[in-house]
């Protein structure tokens, strides 16, 4: 099928399937404020990570300040596309997509849709010059090195054995960024300590397969990993396995530790998640949409660090006894150094 037949199938697809309590998007802006669609990654809104903090931001947008809210699934990378492009071709408000791979693509279709609003969550869209931010997109990034930095301090405190793992999803810069304020932050706490580094793969696939995630986990393992941070999407929920398949010790505390990342993983398998190293993707989104309802939407760069809340490290009941409260000490002594300047983090993606 051609392209163009394909992207009118899909206005079809759209215009009839996607329901909400607002009902079809066809009549969907009488019964609510803005209408927002949002196209997630291959992962899924299920994901438990990255893809699950953005749905949890539209969500709340939903529920408190009344949108009509849509969403796609696209299964494969090749159904982005269409459905950005149904969004807006229906004039949504706001047309959402999650995750760096989207930017090529996003770029397109905003260009084309120059009088639609659109946001994009770890991605930037510039204009064919390569320099100018595309006006009528939010680029909402995150500096991740600056959390990673401090989940690299508590795993350095938490290791038995001086050696961490570190599992990424695709081999790309913005992970490499979460990669190298680990190893920082660790390095502040033991110089000598080893960070075995490992990635799923090198296309869209290697942020859903926990098969694979698992694999590699397990052989750090036996390189001596005793704590595991996952930037891997998906893919990252293998490692959690991973490392509950190693049990727990006479003391009932786990032998191996995981660290989740984007949102908070501690109860994904309590007493084995170390900490998660989240991003505040949920309140990125649902700030960018409530800037549409209120009419005050700019377009370029949306950054967010360890000075907004951007980025934190999670502590709740799922984990605080694994935790020794020196250890909380030194992590937030060095937010205050980094937010202050006085640490500066490395980011490997403005190398």
């Amino acid at each position: 099928m051609r392209y163009k037949e394909l992207f009118f199938a899909f206005l079809v697809f759209i215009g009839g399937l996607l329901t909400s309590s607002c009902g079809p998007v066809i009549d969907a802006r009488a019964g609510c404020n803005i209408r927002v669609g949002i196209v997630f990654d291959i992962g899924g809104k299920n994901d438990r990570s990255f893809n699950a903090a953005a749905w949890e931001g539209v969500k709340r947008a939903e529920k408190e300040l009344g949108i009509c809210l849509y969403d796609v699934e696209p299964g494969n990378p090749t159904s982005i596309e269409p459905a950005m492009r149904a969004f807006a071709e229906k004039n949504f408000d706001l047309v959402i997509g999650v995750g760096f791979a989207q930017g090529p693509i996003m770029q397109k279709v905003a260009l084309d849709y120059p009088n639609n609003k659109f946001a994009i969550v770890d991605g930037v869209i510039f204009e064919a010059d390569g320099k100018t931010p595309v006006k009528n997109v939010a680029s909402l990034v995150f500096r991740e090195h600056e959390g990673s930095y401090l989940v690299g301090i508590i795993a350095a405190s938490k290791s038995k054995t001086g050696v961490l793992g570190f599992l990424g999803g695709m081999d790309i810069p913005l992970i490499h960024r979460f990669n190298k304020g680990y190893e920082e932050g660790a390095k502040s706490i033991n110089p000598n300590i080893r960070i075995v580094t490992n990635y799923v793969g090198v296309t869209d696939g290697a942020w859903n397969n926990p098969g694979k995630g698992k694999e590699i986990s397990l052989a750090q393992i036996d390189k001596g990993a005793d704590v595991i941070f996952t930037a891997a999407g998906n893919s990252g929920l293998g490692a959690f396995d991973a490392v509950e398949q190693y049990g727990r010790n006479a003391e009932g505390e786990a032998n191996k530790f995981v660290i989740g990342v984007d949102s908070n993983q501690n109860g994904v398998k309590p007493g084995f998640v170390l900490t998660s190293m989240v991003k505040r993707v949920d309140n990125a989104v649902f700030d960018v949409v409530r800037e549409v309802l209120e009419n005050r939407f700019r377009g370029g760069f949306h950054a967010f660090g360890l000075d907004k809340d951007g980025v934190t490290y999670a502590m709740d009941d799922f984990n605080r006894s694994l935790i020794p409260a020196d250890v909380i000490n030194k992590a937030e002594e060095a937010k205050s150094k980094i937010v202050a300047g006085e640490i500066k983090v490395t980011d490997a993606m403005a190398n």
